[in-house]
């Protein structure tokens, strides 16, 4: 969200919208993505099988210049292709401490909740805060998880205008926290609560001529940070709009190293981003003021697909109309863990480890009407193997968690890896922690004689699993 203008006479009011029952209707596939609403500043979450997207809504008036902004919405898709828009599950009146100015946000997942980091204008002094919403789903329904903001103008060190977070979970469990606007990028580490701060305010080295909208992930070990600029040197033909600029880092905190530009100018004056990787490809959301009626106060969300190259650096994205083609949610075909040897560090007496590759399709992770797997009352990190008698090409797996609320919960978090041949080594990215669904990781194809999922628990607790399939590329 670029702000460059003026408090609203909305700046300090009261506004407490509830969020309207709305009936999730489908769009079809094209760039905007949703065009019956104008739509913002879009972070997306990849949960299970779906991709979910967090974003503002741009309700300024034909010709009105200003942003008007109450409420953020979530759209959904199972294929990239084909958006679903949920309606609003968050206004500014989740916050009562808030008065006006609903703009960028995202969520992020921990311990079975979804917590949702906004940029909203406080009632108190200074302009615009960070406040964190709670959900046990990504469709909520959120409430005020600190009842108060996360970031004000009060917070030592705080940036210039304190807008656009970003909060990114490293595999060892911390998560960082990103944010600013007006030239001042800061960052901070997360307590396990989600809510507070865990040390002081830093100030990022390396983010080159950083404006705003920063939005942080990982891919193969190395960290990137894609973020507005608006300089004119390879940016923007004006400083009035703003290019998409990204960095790398082999430490979530940095020293950043500027890389070059990942998406450049858009229709509208501002330029907000977000990158997920999701069945198998890279897409990179945004917006653009293409919709009909659209303009620099009432954009809307696009998608298109993100290329690396081999070295890991990004290509510059092909802004399309189009959008990318349908990329079917879901486990494919071909689940060959149904054909490979399981074996475990540990099953409790009263499971069985054959749960694990049996073909059961879960109604929900407290499903017993199959078999389970469960460790109980083992804790830390245990492992599930399996093993084929010749190579597999292999390019996805998808958990399916277990948790009876009665020693087995969900896990902190896991990994996946592969045998070399001589050594396991990990694949990348995150294999997901979500309750009641497949949890879906795709990465570049290996061959491979064994497979293995290990699996952190929470401190004090044990984990299961109800089906782990591997999917032949």
């Amino acid at each position: 969200m670029r702000a460059t203008l003026l408090r609203t006479s909305l700046l300090g009011a009261a506004i407490a919208l509830l969020a309207g029952v709305v009936v999730a209707t489908p769009a079809s596939a094209a760039n905007p993505i949703i065009t019956s609403i104008y739509t913002a500043d879009p972070a997306p979450l990849v949960v299970g099988n779906t991709m979910y997207v967090y974003a503002g809504r741009d309700e300024a008036a034909s010709g009105q210049q200003n942003f008007l902004m109450r409420e953020w919405r979530v759209l959904s898709t199972t294929d990239a292709a084909t958006w679903t828009d949920h309606g609003a599950k968050a206004n500014i009146g989740t916050f009562r401490w808030a008065g006006a100015d609903a703009w960028a946000s995202e969520v992020e997942p921990r311990g079975g909740k979804y917590y949702w980091y906004t940029s909203v204008n406080g009632n108190g002094a200074g302009w615009m805060d960070i406040g964190v919403a709670v959900g046990d789903s990504p469709l909520g329904p959120f409430t005020d998880a600190k009842g108060g903001p996360l970031i004000s103008d009060s917070t030592p060190n705080s940036s210039g205008l304190n807008i656009d977070p970003t909060v990114f979970t490293d595999d060892d469990g911390q998560a960082y926290l990103y944010w600013g606007s007006y030239w001042g990028a800061r960052a901070a580490k997360l307590k396990p609560n989600m809510i507070e701060l865990d040390g002081p305010v830093v100030t990022p080295q390396g983010l080159d001529n950083f404006w705003e909208a920063p939005f942080m992930f990982k891919r193969n070990g190395l960290y990137y940070m894609i973020y507005a600029a608006n300089d004119t040197n390879g940016c923007v033909t004006s400083s009035s709009y703003a290019c998409q600029r990204y960095a790398t880092a082999t430490s979530p905190m940095g020293p950043w190293t500027h890389r070059g530009v990942v998406l450049g100018q858009v229709s509208s004056t501002t330029n907000h981003a977000g990158v997920a990787q999701f069945n198998g490809e890279w897409y990179m959301v945004y917006h653009n003021a293409n919709a009909p009626g659209g303009g620099n106060f009432r954009r809307s969300v696009a998608v298109d697909l993100l290329r690396f190259n081999a070295d890991g650096t990004m290509q510059r994205v092909t802004q399309t109309t189009t959008g990318p083609p349908p990329n079917p949610g879901g486990p494919p075909a071909g689940n060959i863990a149904l054909s490979a040897t399981a074996t475990t560090s540990y099953v409790s007496p009263w499971e069985t480890l054959s749960a694990v590759n049996n073909g059961a399709t879960p109604t929900s992770s407290a499903d017993r009407s199959n078999l389970v797997y469960g460790n109980w009352p083992e804790q830390g990190t245990q492992w599930i193997e399996y093993t084929w008698p010749s190579a597999r090409s292999i390019n996805r797996t998808a958990v399916y968690w277990f948790d009876d609320d009665q020693g087995i919960d969900l896990p902190a978090s896991c990994r996946v890896q592969y045998w070399t041949g001589s050594a396991y080594a990990d694949l990348p990215g995150s294999c997901g922690t979500a309750a009641n669904t497949f949890n879906t990781l795709s990465f570049p194809t290996v061959s491979t004689t064994r497979l293995r999922l290990n699996i952190t628990a929470k401190t004090g607790l044990s984990t299961g699993v109800l089906e782990w399939q591997a999917f032949a590329a």
